[in-house]
């Protein structure tokens, strides 16, 4: 640990620093936008209702369903890839506009928008992603909307998506960034 000199009074003491555990998480973690603000928990109850009204969408859209996406990964219907370009659409533009009018958060904080540098194992973390979408049929974002819908075999899928978490994290220093 590294050494701080502290004067107290009139004799000189050393400290070992104690970093925090945000200290920690600033340095492994790509995201610089967490917010200062301690709130309860009962604030963040208009976000879960978002959550519910997002997954109804992915219901009725059909995202969620295993058959559309095996047509996307086939080729054979342009349904997914019309969604998912209109995201990508809507993501360039609001993102432009939050540059443009320096917009805030909900919370009134700044946002900070970063260039992030390509490191190869975007295209290898893409490539494993891509093929366990391509194997269960469902991507993240989706396996909460398909448990909801009384596929409960998806847990097995979420379980895994955990456990594939957590060894990124374990082999995190391994790996190429």
């Amino acid at each position: 640990m590294p050494v701080k000199e502290e004067i107290s009074g009139t004799a000189l003491f050393k400290k070992e620093l104690i970093y925090t555990d945000y200290e920690v998480r600033s340095q492994n973690a790509m995201c610089v936008n967490e917010s200062t603000l301690d709130k309860p928990l009962r604030v963040n109850f208009k976000y879960a209702l978002l959550g519910v009204f997002f997954g109804i969408l992915l219901v009725k859209g059909e995202v969620i369903s295993w058959f559309r996406i095996q047509e996307m990964f086939k080729l054979q219907s342009f349904h997914m890839y019309g969604i998912i370009g209109s995201a990508v659409v809507v993501g360039m533009i609001s993102v432009a506009l939050i540059k443009k009018f320096k917009a805030k958060s909900i919370e009134k904080e700044n946002i900070h928008l970063e260039a992030k540098p390509f490191h190869k194992g975007q295209v290898f973390g893409g490539l494993i992603f891509g093929l366990g979408w391509a194997i269960t049929g469902a991507c993240p974002g989706p396996l909460y909307a398909l448990i909801g819908t009384g596929a409960t075999v998806i847990l097995i899928t979420l379980l895994s998506a955990v456990a594939g978490t957590w060894v990124y994290g374990r082999f995190r220093d391994k790996l190429p960034h």
